[in-house]
Formats: C-alpha cells, structure tokens, sequence
C-alpha cells in the first residue's frame, strides 16, 4: 500500500474528512496535513506541505481539496517534480497517472459528490504510469 499526503482548504475539509478514512479503510498510510475545520484559510498553507512531502519523497502520492481545485493544483505545481491534476471525474483521474505520471490529485470539493470524489481518488491510486511515448513528454515538463 501507498503512503498518501492529505490536505485542503476549508472547502475541501468536509470531502478530505471522507477521503482520510477512505485511504485509511483502503489499507493507506495517510497523514492530514490540514486543515482541521472549516473556518476559512489560505489553501497555499496545506497545499505546499503536501506538495513538499510528495516532493520529497516522504509520501508517495497526495490528494488535495478546495472549492474549485485550481488553487490548491496551481500552489502544488510550483514543487519541481510535482505534477498535480485536477480531475472531476474517473477517466481524468486514471489519465493523469496513465499519461502524465501525476503524482497528487486535486479534487474540487464544490463541483462533485463526495461519493464520486471517493471513486476519483481510487481510480488515481490505481491506475499506473503507462511510460513509452509519455516518458519522454513527462521529461520535458520540468524546467
């Protein structure tokens, strides 16, 4: 099983609450970094910490949650060796490992179910890297 960095604004506390325990029931080491209620907060404040455990291989793999998933995928994307997507549905999920060798998800908490964000961050965990013809792409991304 995976180690997986978890973390969200307070849109996403609620839908990172039930991913947690999803990850956990799945058999995953998980370790919340954030945030713990739903007051408001600055998503760039959970979203490096994630970003800098997967980076620094420490977690293999993180989910992130906002309203949107743009903030928290923006804020990620900033680590070298990160490759953070936002995806709403399954098909963009396994794409992104598939493809793109992602490495955290970003779910948008105000765009989706929780159940099919809980489908999203399955089909993230087990989908792999197809490589070939996208190694080389995924090569090209870093600067």
């Amino acid at each position: 099983m995976a180690t997986i960095a978890i973390g969200g604004d307070h849109a996403g506390f609620e839908y990172k609450s039930g991913l947690f325990e999803l990850l956990r029931e799945l058999g995953h080491e998980v370790k919340d970094f954030g945030t713990y209620s739903s007051e408001s907060v600055d998503y760039p404040d959970f979203a490096h910490p994630v970003a800098s455990a997967v980076e620094n291989k420490e977690y293999d793999q993180g989910v992130l949650i906002c309203g949107s998933a743009n903030g928290v995928a923006i804020t990620a994307n900033k680590h070298q060796g990160i490759r953070a997507a936002v995806c709403w549905n399954i098909e963009l999920a396994e794409l992104a490992r598939q493809h793109n060798n992602a490495n955290i998800v970003c779910i948008p908490a105000r765009f989706i179910a929780l159940e099919e964000a809980k489908k999203i961050v399955k089909a993230f965990l087990s989908a792999s890297f197809e490589g070939g013809r996208h190694e080389r792409r995924v090569t090209k991304i870093s600067c």
